[in-house]
């Protein structure tokens, strides 16, 4: 049965490449930094079940002493010119595109289908399974359509991950940090500290430090979905919801959109703010967040004013 025993292996594979081809690279930086940094990742897919939580606490330090160090870097990783990559853009135009199409159309076609061909998939990792499946079949046939050397699979992923850097980390890690918080009861702590500072039977107030707590720990760990159970278990629930009746439903979806808001401005969401502004080359790496910061700043008001004038009707 296909699961996600499979997925981790075809990641620790990639990463691998990478080390490997870091470690060819005498041009490189920071070579042995970059290379001990993918390295360190694949081995983390391929054994974390054997290496245990301790094992994995080990990586993941390691990994941020060596993101501090500089890892992974920028090397000299066999690419196409500028003005080769011009050329073929002019040549192919918006079928460049098509291959990109593959991951979602294969993702959704497998989702639908393997359920029905028995135990081949695990029917819990289906979608992953489908989506891990696009992206070799989307490879492949940019492999077969333009056919560029072989190694160039290496070298471009390697080139990408290299312009992203140790940010593209940040999601596993923050979702992990998100979970931590709620298992140590970081919720409970807030709960027992916030009406301290809420003037008693305060509506506004309670549904400001609502809105502002969703967006603030959202900042702070770029994942509202990390926020939401500490900031609803702590306010959301005992405040606006038994304290001054307002409604569940009103209050966390609404909620959830006031934390996106903190998304938006975050370097910590940098799937989101910052790997966008890497992949585009940009000079500024902030770009994005200072574009987006107005937006969120009206979107966390408006927000705010649909809990406090429809959440207690």
């Amino acid at each position: 049965m296909i699961g996600l025993p499979e997925l981790y292996a075809l990641a620790a594979l990639v990463f691998a490449s990478w080390a490997g081809a870091t470690l060819v690279d005498r041009d490189h930086p920071r070579r042995w930094r970059a290379a001990a940094f993918w390295a360190l990742i694949a081995l983390e897919f391929a054994a974390g079940d054997v290496l245990g939580d301790a094992g994995n606490g080990v990586i993941v330090l390691a990994l941020v002493a060596l993101a501090l160090a500089g890892a992974p870097g920028k090397g000299a990783a066999s690419t196409s010119s500028p003005a080769e990559r011009q050329t073929s853009a002019e040549r192919h135009g918006n079928r460049l595109f098509l291959p990109a199409l593959i991951m979602p159309g294969v993702a959704l076609t497998g989702s639908l289908l393997f359920p029905r061909l028995g135990t081949l998939v695990n029917p819990s990792q289906v979608t992953l399974v489908s989506l891990g499946l696009g992206a070799v079949l989307a490879v492949v046939a940019l492999l077969a359509w333009q056919r560029p050397p072989a190694i160039a699979v290496v070298s471009e992923g390697r080139r990408l991950a290299e312009g992203v850097g140790w940010a593209m980390l940040l999601p596993q890690l923050l979702a992990s940090l998100g979970m931590v918080f709620t298992i140590t009861g970081v919720g409970e702590i807030v709960g027992t500290l916030a009406p301290l500072a809420i003037p008693d039977g305060s509506r506004l107030a309670a549904v400001l430090a609502f809105t502002g707590g969703m967006a603030l720990f959202t900042l702070l760990m770029g994942n509202a979905f990390a926020a939401f159970p500490v900031m609803m278990g702590g306010i959301g629930l005992p405040l606006l919801v038994v304290g001054l009746g307002g409604d569940p439903v009103v209050i966390g979806a609404v909620g959830m959109l006031a934390g996106f808001c903190g998304t938006l401005v975050s370097p910590m969401a940098a799937n989101f703010n910052i790997v966008p502004a890497a992949l585009l080359e940009l000079s500024d790496r902030y770009a994005v967040i200072r574009a987006q910061w107005p937006t969120a700043l009206a979107l966390w008001l408006f927000n705010t004013a649909i809990i406090w004038a429809f959440a207690f009707r």
